[in-house]
């Protein structure tokens, strides 16, 4: 599913979160955008597949089993932006062929 968010620079915001499931997402801009997957909660979590985007190539995160607790996928802007990217329940291997 293409979602679009707007989101506000200055820090690490949560796009989407999971609980107890997995998911893929993709993404491709804003250039110099960071993306993450956060596993746990606030002190006591890990980062996982922090990437940066670069407006060519589409970058893909992946929710895994350790969502069993709980998960966020995150990004970090350098400007206040819309931000386009698409999202699936499970795990999807291939990048989508429509583009967003």
């Amino acid at each position: 599913m293409v979602k679009t968010r707007a989101v506000i620079s200055g820090g690490w915001r949560t796009l989407e979160w999971f609980w107890n499931q997995k998911a893929t997402a993709f993404f491709r801009s804003p250039a110099g955008a960071q993306v993450k997957v956060r596993y746990g909660y606030s002190w006591l979590g890990w980062d996982s597949q922090k990437q940066t985007l670069d407006d060519s190539a589409i970058k893909r995160l992946t929710i895994g089993l350790a969502a069993i607790a709980y998960a966020t996928i995150q990004i970090n802007v350098r400007a206040d932006t819309n931000v386009t990217y698409d999202v699936y329940p499970g795990e999807i291997i291939a990048a989508p062929k429509m583009p967003f």
